[in-house]
């Protein structure tokens, strides 16, 4: 093909540089590592929006909770208790199981110094693990895989995220995570005519010393029909029999389990799921997406005991920021600052509440204050659970927690 009908009937052409289509938005890899080990594999749901903690985890002996939320508060005979302070949302029910097998650890009060209660800055600042007044290009996940696919010890779509784009928290220096919502519609996009075509192609050395941005493209892309085509190919091996609910989050668990199940050589899957933002008449809408996350992990859970791979996957679920103490005037709440975390997996500590309740005497201007920073968790997460260089990846040291069991 000749680059100028390449340039005609692609829309990867703009002034000065190529874009890569997001289906396409595969790290390089030298080599595709196929047997080479798994090792443990972290799961990431992410609650878009800015879910509301304090209706997730609810203080139910807080009579200032009560008091500064007098129509949407969770009564306490409604509360599926943890201990006597806090206890579940009664959408959670199905999590609480879980919590009750030991599987599920709570965090409370995570946030990061002087927070930004910008959905756009605080979801920047969570997925680089930066400090709120720096601004990175690169996320953390991103660069976990710069520091660690090297070589011949790369490993292909060793990151995937289970969406039609890739997030920033998967994009690095060097290397970048593979958006991936369907193996079989990713393998048949890699297979059309033009992009198979092109990933034949093997640029002239001429074209690669004057047009970089072209060798990359056609570099990308074939790498992207290579990873496509092992994926698809494993993803035939397993269909899992567990039943999972029909919500979007159930959809990309089911896809995560059958991929892990299979032997796909994956140690991060990223998944995002919207509609937290609970400005205007909270109760039904939380209440609604809490029940479908419970249900959703219940099943990915149940589906990775009976395959054997429970002790062997930890899933941490977060949100942006969490909301204000006192509810609005429309029955929702407004953008907060600290909030709780989930770590759910048979690798912890037996499930518990890791730390205290929310403070609701001592606020920030009528915010919750953190008491834990998101990059102590991601240091524990990269140290204690993928055994890599948290240092390496997050740019300094963050002391870790004690959740992760060591047996």
């Amino acid at each position: 093909m000749h680059r100028r009908k390449f340039f005609k009937q692609s829309a990867f052409a703009t002034v000065g540089t190529m874009l890569i289509p997001s289906f396409l938005k595969a790290y390089e890899s030298k080599h595709l590592g196929l047997n080479q080990p798994v090792g443990k594999t972290l799961v990431i749901v992410q609650l878009s929006g800015g879910n509301d903690g304090l209706n997730t985890v609810v203080p139910f002996r807080n009579d200032i909770y009560y008091r500064e939320r007098p129509t949407i508060a969770i009564a306490p005979e409604k509360v599926l208790k943890l201990n006597d302070e806090i206890g579940f949302n009664p959408a959670l029910e199905a999590l609480k199981g879980l919590y009750d097998d030991g599987l599920v650890t709570v965090v409370n009060n995570v946030g990061y110094p002087n927070p930004d209660r910008s959905h756009f800055r605080s979801m920047d600042i969570w997925q680089t693990a930066s400090d709120s007044d720096k601004y990175l290009t690169t996320g953390w996940l991103g660069r976990y895989l710069d520091a660690n696919c090297q070589g011949n010890d790369c490993i292909a779509h060793r990151a995937i995220e289970v969406d039609d784009t890739l997030s920033l928290a998967l994009k690095g220096q060097d290397l970048n995570g593979l958006a991936l919502l369907d193996p079989k519609k990713l393998y048949n996009q890699t297979r059309s005519g033009l992009v198979a075509e092109l990933s034949n192609i093997k640029p002239a050395a001429e074209v690669v010393a004057s047009h970089p941005n072209v060798s990359y493209l056609y570099k990308t892309l074939a790498e992207t029909a290579s990873s496509a085509e092992v994926i698809y190919d494993k993803s035939k091996v397993t269909h899992t029999k567990t039943v999972y609910p029909a919500s979007e989050l159930g959809n990309r668990l089911k896809t995560v389990s059958e991929l892990i199940t299979s032997g796909v050589n994956t140690n991060v899957y990223y998944i995002s799921i919207s509609g937290f933002d609970t400005h205007i008449n909270q109760p039904g809408q939380q209440e609604r997406l809490l029940r479908q996350y419970a249900e959703a992990v219940a099943a990915f859970t149940k589906d990775l005991k009976t395959n054997g791979k429970l002790n062997d996957v930890l899933l941490m679920t977060f949100s942006e920021f969490g909301r204000r103490v006192k509810q609005n005037a429309s029955n929702g709440t407004d953008h907060g600052t600290a909030n709780n975390l989930f770590l759910i997996g048979g690798g912890l500590i037996p499930g518990r509440v890791f730390n205290e309740a929310p403070n609701l005497t001592n606020l920030d201007e009528g915010d919750l204050k953190y008491t834990v920073d998101f990059r102590n968790i991601y240091a524990t997460l990269l140290r204690d659970w993928l055994k890599v260089d948290d240092q390496a990846v997050l740019g300094r040291q963050f002391e870790t927690l004690k959740v992760v069991s060591q047996s």
